[in-house]
């Protein structure tokens, strides 16, 4: 069975980490951590060019070239949990800065799981994306949802939360690399089955202070980053790009992610620009949040051409 081509554009969308405490170490070696994740507005986009055919293959072109993109491993697993087959051609072009703890690649690979099943005309459910997502990475579930939620244990057991109130802000982002290995090595958290009590208390008591999703409140009051004091010791640079931040006004400044991308929030768009002067030598954006509804609006306009009606995640009018 042939058919026409089926195409999409998509943008996906980076992360935040308005905060993350690391509790310690698990039995199966990763980290128990606490997080809350706000998409915002800088993303890359994905060009999808489906043709269903009795035989599969994959093309993925990326600029820049990535090796071992998520990108092509998301498709190969929607094709078989849909068992779909047909010629697959994709286009990623990248505006996120990689390597810098603003999820790109993982938000990449979940843009494929959410846009694929809807140009192959085959139902996958959110259950079913969910556990995809989680093996592909834990930060990949995050951006099934997009908006504002509560990240526990790796990151990839997710919640919902109310939408922060929205916020522009500056995005440093100045290509240094920071070992998420050696980052987590220089906590010094060490295996134990229970999370310790202060540094889980400090998470609770600052979120449910923080009045997300309240008119309020300007900006969600933040948990602290606990990677960047280590992260800081070992590149003195991130920890002046911060100061500079705070000096211009930045309510907070903060490390996202291991680094190496720090973020500061402004009152306003145009002192996010003002802010822009002091990083001529960095990469840095001007950014916004995305909410949940926004973060819909956009999967649902992308996708006009080949859905009907506006369910999460999109179902296709294909479908049978």
């Amino acid at each position: 069975m042939t058919g026409p081509p089926r195409r999409a554009r998509v943008r996906a969308f980076a992360k935040l980490n308005l905060g993350l405490k690391v509790l310690g170490k698990r039995p199966d070696g990763y980290h128990e951590l606490r997080t809350v994740l706000q998409t915002i507005d800088l993303a890359d986009t994905i060009e999808l060019d489906f043709t269903p055919a009795r035989s599969t293959t994959i093309n993925l072109t990326s600029v820049p070239e990535i090796r071992d993109n998520l990108v092509a491993r998301a498709a190969g697993l929607v094709l078989d949990a849909t068992r779909s087959s047909g010629r697959l051609a994709m286009r990623l072009t990248k505006r996120i800065p990689m390597g810098a703890g603003l999820g790109g690649g993982s938000s990449d690979a979940a843009a494929v799981l959410l846009a694929l099943p809807v140009l192959t005309g085959k139902r996958l459910p959110a259950a079913e994306q969910l556990r995809l997502a989680a093996s592909l990475g834990s930060d990949v579930p995050f951006f099934l949802l997009g908006g504002t939620a509560v990240g526990l244990g790796r990151g990839e057991e997710l919640y919902p939360l109310p939408d922060a109130a929205p916020f522009h802000g500056v995005l440093v982002a100045p290509g240094i690399h920071v070992s998420t290995a050696q980052a987590y090595a220089a906590l010094g958290r060490e295996l134990t089955l229970l999370p310790p009590p202060d540094i889980l208390s400090v998470f609770q008591s600052c979120v449910w202070a923080s009045g997300l999703g309240t008119p309020s409140r300007a900006w969600p009051a933040p948990v602290e980053n606990d990677f960047e004091e280590a992260v800081f010791r070992q590149h003195p640079r991130l920890r002046s790009i911060k100061r500079k931040l705070k000096q211009m006004g930045a309510e907070p400044a903060l490390l996202t992610g291991s680094g190496s991308a720090l973020f500061g929030v402004f009152g306003s768009p145009v002192r996010s620009k003002g802010a822009l002067r002091l990083f001529e030598e960095e990469q840095v954006f001007t950014i916004a949040s995305v909410s949940r509804a926004r973060y819909r609006a956009s999967w649902w306009r992308n996708l006009r051409a080949h859905i009907d009606e506006r369910t999460w995640p999109p179902q296709s009018r294909y479908s049978r």
